[in-house]
């Protein structure tokens, strides 16, 4: 195969850290399912602040837009909370995939048997737990106009049908190799916007994917079903703010923020592919912060940017039985770094790759 571009954005606080176990494994994918890849390392968020003055410099931008795929580490901390800096390092990020064109964030929960016990819910309550949640990511109340004042301040959500279409699109076809359910979640019986994503989902469903079973649910009933039925749901489609506040409550469901990947798509390359969580600076260089969030993220990034779903399953095998074997990271009350967990994945990557070449 053609030697595949991958550049690494490590940001800030634990991003460094995830993103170097990260490509530790995808190199052991590279090994191990005869892959060609190059990497090129480049400054977003606070850390480019600190050498560029810019959130997402041109360089940066110019490096992810000549690549096969991106990878993040996380953003963002303290530290660039004043307001002596010019921009927040979050402004990086969005700038980004919205330079990128990536506008389906697709976020999929699933709970490991061996982590059941660390879930907030009940084991019995996890059982077929297995969802996907698409949300639209480049448009919204975080891109809206907005003012801020010592007395008022405001953030405008505006979305067009065409932007609601294209993402709808995507779970549709996601949902289409899964069981054929698709949630909408949103809060029309308050908001316009949501009233528009509610009728242009509908009538393009119905029209492109009749096949699909169609639901609408008001965000904060999905909020509780997500709780109290989390098996019911199979591919959950919803815009940006609702997305990124209910992906993160689906953590509780897995046991840890730490464990949830993404690929942020659009519809062309590069695709962008970061774990959900977050900078965390108090754990930052202490060797902790669990990787597997950004390992998995991998695990997209074989799928959907490089097509060998093979080494993405491979990879999500490797995962499994590393957390099976008791490998842990203190978030999920062990005591291994983030050094040996990926280590141990690079490890189970090789014997798979053995083994395909001798079968």
């Amino acid at each position: 195969m053609p030697e595949a571009r991958i550049v690494l954005l490590p940001g800030d606080g634990i991003g460094p850290e995830v993103v170097a176990c990260a490509r530790q494994v995808l190199e052991a994918a590279a090994r191990a399912f005869a892959l060609r890849l190059s990497f090129r390392e480049a400054a977003i968020g606070g850390a480019a602040l600190d050498r560029f003055h810019r959130a997402l410099p041109e360089a940066t931008l110019a490096a992810c837009r000549d690549a096969d795929a991106v990878l993040l580490g996380a953003v963002g901390g303290p530290r660039w909370e004043s307001g002596d800096w010019p921009e927040r390092p979050e402004q990086g990020l969005l700038a980004l995939r919205k330079a990128l064109g990536v506008y389906a964030n697709i976020r999929p929960l699933r709970v490991f048997p061996a982590l059941a016990s660390m879930s907030a819910l009940r084991e019995e309550r996890l059982q077929g737990v297995d969802f996907i949640i698409v949300r639209e990511l480049v448009s919204g109340i975080y891109f809206g106009e907005r003012s801020e004042g010592p007395e008022e301040a405001f953030d405008v959500c505006r979305y067009r049908r065409d932007e609601i279409e294209r993402t709808a699109r995507v779970a549709a076809a996601i949902a289409r190799r899964r069981r054929g359910l698709v949630t909408q979640v949103d809060k029309a019986n308050v908001l316009a916007s949501s009233r528009l994503w509610r009728g242009t989902v509908a009538s393009l469903l119905a029209a492109e994917f009749p096949e699909l079973k169609l639901e609408h649910l008001l965000v904060d009933a999905a909020a509780m079903h997500l709780l109290l039925q989390p098996a019911r749901f199979d591919v959950i489609l919803t815009e940006n703010l609702f997305g990124d506040i209910l992906s993160d409550e689906a953590a509780a469901l897995a046991g840890s923020l730490g464990l949830l990947p993404s690929a942020s798509l659009g519809d062309h390359a590069p695709q962008l592919y970061e774990p959900v969580h977050g900078s965390a600076p108090d754990i930052a260089g202490r060797g902790i912060a669990n990787p597997i969030g950004a390992i998995l993220s991998v695990a997209m990034l074989l799928r959907h940017s490089l097509a060998r779903e093979d080494a993405a399953c491979a990879l999500e095998a490797a995962v499994e039985a590393v957390l099976a074997a008791g490998f842990r990271t203190p978030d999920l009350g062990g005591s291994d770094s983030s050094a040996t967990v990926a280590g141990k994945v690079a490890e189970y990557l090789a014997r798979a790759g053995q083994a395909r070449r001798w079968a």
